[in-house]
């Protein structure tokens, strides 16, 4: 699966999401890359950020390619209106999901146009495990070495996020543009808040992080933990 997009945070949440799908990814960022891999590797199908001359890329996907062997696009973008959603239809995507979008979303609607496209059964795995975690997507539960947690959407939409950007620092810019999308005008603390509630609901203390930890002046770093309690990445 190839993932046109140019924004790590981003980048690497999506990747997490698809691991529920046991999917191979490579990521790119411009038209000559992914006329590359498209040649050279094949994908079945391909995750675009229309913003990243969306349009530019697909036409040249379906350049010289007959209706049935062409390459499913699922388009991603930030403008939610309606008009955006058509022009991005009309420029051939199978799909197009706005930015924020929830996890299991996305995942929902790769598996249907890849059910559509191909013949072969689609694998899925409901839960994944990171560190101690146990994330379950369909449910939208957590489990904790014995204690299965029951989050919100945007609790379980801001765990995702951290985890899967594990071990490098998230900016509070990242998380707003990533979960409110760049058109919300925050309350000041919107995004200091919801950590809050996410550690409590994690049993996370701040002064000694097990899966959150403060980085001072720039952001949060999710520390995927042990089942023994010790911190696959440290805080720094």
């Amino acid at each position: 699966m190839l993932l046109v997009l140019d924004r790590p945070t981003l980048v690497e949440l999506v990747k997490l999401t698809l691991n529920h799908g046991v999917y191979t990814t490579r990521t790119v960022a411009t038209a000559a890359e992914v006329e590359t891999n498209v040649a050279e590797w094949q994908p079945h199908l391909i995750v675009l950020d229309m913003d990243l001359d969306g349009t530019q890329i697909i036409a040249l996907l379906t350049d010289g390619q007959t209706e049935r062997m062409r390459l499913p696009v699922i388009g991603l973008t930030r403008r939610g209106d309606l008009r955006a959603k058509l022009a991005a239809f009309e420029a051939g995507v199978d799909d197009i999901l706005t930015i924020p979008f929830a996890p299991e979303e996305l995942l929902a609607r790769v598996i249907a146009v890849l059910r559509r496209s191909y013949r072969d059964a689609v694998t899925f795995s409901p839960v994944i495990k990171i560190g101690e975690l146990q994330i379950d997507i369909l449910k939208r539960t957590v489990q904790v070495g014995a204690s299965e947690l029951h989050l919100t959407s945007l609790e379980q939409s801001l765990l995702y996020l951290l985890a899967a950007n594990a071990g490098r620092v998230v900016t509070r810019e990242e998380i707003l543009d990533t979960l409110w999308g760049v058109d919300y005008v925050a309350e000041s603390n919107v995004v200091d808040r919801q950590i809050r509630n996410l550690r409590a609901r994690l049993q996370n203390d701040w002064r000694e992080p097990r899966f959150i930890a403060t980085v001072p002046g720039r952001g949060y770093r999710f520390l995927p933990t042990t089942p023994a309690g010790g911190s696959a990445a440290r805080a720094s």
